[in-house]
């Protein structure tokens, strides 16, 4: 099950890729990483679809990761009396903690946290952005308001605060259970939502500990705000586009996107671009011209995986949804000019032994026809290290942690293998890589391999070891 390509794809699975046919199909055409978005869907339904994904492992000998995305806190409107209402640019509006349906003057919003952090001038979006109201005075128990944007207002529409750090915790008591199931589950990745500040990836991680990677989806601008610290308190970061251009002006977004991206690179921590990649392939057997471009752009950049929400959970064709992202990403890593952005693109390496060893491996693999790169790691450090470089060969990825190995399957450019057998010495370990290249395709015999480990073995985070063998 050698991947042609380096860039991941993670695919949504939900009603129309249910069963065991489809979620393989999903896998032949080329997902790496399959999503469960808790947004949608019940605990019994997420178990049936990992208990499938859990069979395609096995029949297929290849480690899957599986992400659990958590839907975060909703702030929404209440119930209005008579069905929606117009509102008109001008009048005013207030939101209030009553619980009485609203009409065409005011309306519900039970959380009364917000009210708190709202300051005259603040705007207020509604329904995706489709509405806009400016905060002209607030209370503890309401808030008064102009519409600046005006519309259609019906039931339960969504309210985004986009310059405001709401003083609420990214987990909601619905987020607990579903993380807690999750994790009895053996989830890999956990993905937050609602990401503010660091803090928030600290909470998730303390509940975590170390059962499942965190990813943090970066959907709110208070988040871009401290980005830096938000990469280095997660393991990996979602460039959650949805949200993020609805609370920022949509013209933000790709420079946001490309410095994500950077960031995350320079950090080595895998990056996923995220939502509406291929929305016309919800109904379409073929994606617009833009959305290509929108993925190849992605690839480009250098990120670790593209993903597929609606398009292969709830579209008419998730199958060829998931091969058409695979082609997209398979043409732009064969363009040389691929090739030289990422390499012109690299940055400097840290001034540490691990860094020194994965520049090595990097700089190795142009100067001799090596055929793949392989790490020896149990926590998957090396492997992302090595990942880093981006190396114009595979990272074939060697643990005896069946979790690392599942973790692994989002890295850029990273083919992972579990293996039982633990490495003794160098002997060992080397022969280890020379069989694992062969049987894994990556190598013939006679082909030169480079192998990067840490001694002593099992010990995390001692990637000290460069070795070069021929198969």
């Amino acid at each position: 099950m050698k991947r042609l390509r380096k860039a991941k794809i993670v695919a949504t699975l939900g009603p129309s890729s249910s069963d065991f046919r489809t979620v393989r199909a999903l896998f032949d055409a080329g997902a790496d990483v399959f999503r469960l978005n808790f947004s949608h869907g019940t605990h019994v339904q997420h178990q049936e679809r990992l208990e499938i994904i859990r069979r395609v492992e096995r029949e297929t000998g290849r480690p899957i990761a599986v992400l659990l995305d958590l839907q975060g806190p909703k702030l929404r409107i209440g119930a209005l009396a008579n069905g929606p209402v117009t509102l008109r640019p001008g009048a005013s509006f207030r939101l209030d903690l009553d619980p009485a349906p609203g009409d065409a003057t005011r309306a519900p919003l039970p959380h009364p946290e917000v009210f708190a952090a709202l300051t005259a001038g603040t705007d207020l979006l509604i329904d995706d952005g489709k509405l806009r109201l400016r905060v002209l005075a607030r209370a503890s128990d309401f808030v008064d308001t102009q519409v600046i944007v005006g519309g259609t207002l019906s039931d339960r529409k969504g309210v985004n605060v986009p310059s405001v750090l709401l003083p609420i915790s990214a987990l909601t008591t619905k987020d607990r259970a579903d993380l807690e199931f999750g994790l009895s589950l053996h989830v890999d990745w956990v993905a937050l939502s609602f990401v503010q500040r660091p803090e928030d990836v600290h909470e998730v991680k303390a509940i975590v500990a170390g059962r499942a990677a965190v990813l943090a989806k970066l959907e709110k601008p208070a988040a871009i705000d401290s980005l830096d610290a938000i990469i280095d308190a997660a393991d990996a970061i979602m460039v959650a586009r949805g949200d993020l251009g609805v609370e920022l002006p949509v013209e933000q977004v790709p420079r946001l996107q490309k410095r994500i991206v950077r960031a995350c690179r320079a950090a080595g921590k895998p990056v996923v671009v995220a939502t509406q990649m291929l929305e016309s392939m919800i109904s379409s057997p073929v994606p617009t011209r833009a959305e290509a471009s929108d993925v190849a752009n992605a690839v480009y950049d250098g990120a670790d995986a593209v993903m597929l929400s609606a398009e292969s959970a709830s579209g008419q064709h998730p199958r060829e949804a998931v091969a058409m992202m695979d082609r997209l990403i398979a043409e732009v890593e064969s363009d040389p000019n691929y090739r030289s952005t990422i390499d012109a693109s690299h940055t400097a390496p840290q001034a540490v032994v691990a860094d020194a060893i994965c520049l090595a491996l990097r700089q190795t693999a142009s100067l001799l026809p090596v055929s793949a790169l392989v790490t020896h790691t149990r926590s998957g450090a090396t492997s992302l290290r090595a990942a880093r470089e981006r190396p114009a060969v595979p990272v074939l990825s060697m643990t005896p942690e069946l979790a690392t190995a599942r973790r692994l399957a989002l890295a850029w450019g990273v083919h992972s293998v579990h293996t039982a057998h633990h490495v003794a010495d160098v002997p060992d370990m080397v022969a280890q890589a020379r069989a694992m290249a062969h049987r894994e395709a990556f190598a013939q015999p006679g082909d030169v391999v480079v192998i990067a480990s840490g001694m002593p073995f099992g010990v995390t985070g001692t990637t000290n070891f460069l070795h070069i063998a021929k198969v």
